[in-house]
């Protein structure tokens, strides 16, 4: 009598069915979703977490400008003789000309080809 070959599949009773076809069904399916996962919910996240991580990078930046700026008032009127609203005008034209600067590119306007 020949033992069945290790090569060949086992097959069910009918002989048309192999018998891991529920094996590689779920495989199939399971590679599938992670495609479809991949493809989708991978860009969400990365976009979320660009999000958050610039949100987070927008407030600390803001805190520690805001903590620049009274450190360096606070150092002007302790260590500088004199009044201090010499600094309140450097601190408002400097501000001006930054603002100016950046209105001015907000509205330039770019020619149509």
């Amino acid at each position: 009598m020949a033992l069945p070959s290790q090569d060949a599949p086992s097959t069910t009773r009918g002989g048309l069915i192999p018998a891991e076809w529920s094996a590689q069904a779920a495989d199939t399916v399971v590679d599938t979703i992670a495609k479809v996962r991949d493809k989708t919910t991978r860009p969400a996240q990365i976009a979320a977490r660009g999000l958050v991580y610039g949100l987070v990078v927008a407030v600390l930046g803001t805190a520690a400008f805001v903590l620049l700026m009274v450190g360096i008032t606070r150092a002007w009127s302790n260590w500088m003789p004199g009044d201090i609203w010499i600094l309140y005008l450097a601190i408002a034209v400097v501000f001006t000309i930054a603002g100016l600067f950046c209105l001015g590119r907000a509205n330039k306007t770019t020619p149509i080809d």
